[in-house]
């Protein structure tokens, strides 16, 4: 329920990043959109009672059996050529192509787990994540625009896997070290500070474009980075857009999520007034 809250309060801060005396000069966009992501990427679980570290390969996945939940708006506020925007994405999701790697027993050794081994591995991801930034136009004319900008974003994930082997898994002096049943649940919060640039081209008639985005960071992770590239089409009430999306995070070596990545199709409609 943490993330909703984020809902909550993004129109008070777009709001709060728009008030002006002169507040007729702001434009507006709004882009509600669907994104179909193919989900992958290694999990790294501790299981207290014996030290064990069961690692989890996620995926590759099928976005359309395995979506459980969506949300995803995008708005933008500009004036003259400063510009904000806020971006929210929730997906819940469930993986059933997962296999338990490895298991680390907290001696500093790796056990591998033969692919033979993994009998059924499946994993719920309930994921949130919010970029909110500023910028400036660098350059606009009737062809093209460019912007940069600059801010943060929070990733959130709530993960629980279920895995069943085919035996326990043991230590070579004996003694168990991960039961061939179990399920496990974990949480992750991280804030990013990010850098980037998007814009578009116009092409053909003036009603084509391709738009194009791309951020990278860092901060509570390793890295994360995130590139959209497509193209519009401009109607009377807004604009269609259909693009590819992938956005990538390495938690780094022992963190829960480890170069994880969501990489996909998107389409959606742009409002603005």
């Amino acid at each position: 329920m943490r993330y909703f809250t984020f809902l909550v309060l993004l129109p008070l801060a777009m709001q709060s990043a728009v008030a002006d005396d002169d507040a007729d000069n702001w434009q507006f966009q709004l882009t509600p959109y669907i994104w179909l992501p193919t989900i992958g990427g290694q999990l790294n679980y501790d299981l207290p009672p014996s030290g064990g570290a069961p690692q989890i390969d996620v995926g590759p996945t099928d976005w359309l059996e395995l979506l459980n939940g969506v949300f995803l708006l995008h708005g933008e506020a500009r004036k003259e050529r400063f510009f904000v925007f806020a971006d929210v994405v929730y997906l819940g999701l469930e993986s059933d192509n997962d296999r338990v790697l490895s298991v680390a027993p907290g001696n500093g050794d790796l056990i591998p787990i033969d692919v033979s081994l993994n009998l059924d591995t499946k994993t719920d991801l309930d994921g949130f994540t919010m970029t909110l930034a500023g910028g400036f136009n660098v350059h606009s004319d009737e062809a093209s625009s460019t912007d940069l900008f600059a801010g943060a974003r929070y990733f959130g994930m709530d993960t629980k896997t279920s895995w069943n082997l085919s035996a326990d898994i043991e230590l070579p002096d004996g003694g168990a070290v991960l039961s061939r049943q179990g399920t496990i649940e974990s949480d992750l919060e991280s804030w990013d500070a990010i850098i980037g640039i998007k814009g578009h081209r116009r092409i053909g008639n003036g009603k084509w474009s391709l738009p194009y985005y791309l951020d990278v960071g860092t901060g509570d992770s390793d890295l994360t980075w995130q590139a959209i590239a497509g193209a519009s089409y401009a109607y009377n009430w807004g604009d269609l857009i259909i693009s590819y999306r992938h956005f990538e995070y390495d938690g780094g070596p022992g963190g829960l999520m480890e170069e994880f990545s969501f990489s996909g199709p998107v389409i959606g409609g742009r409002f603005s007034f």
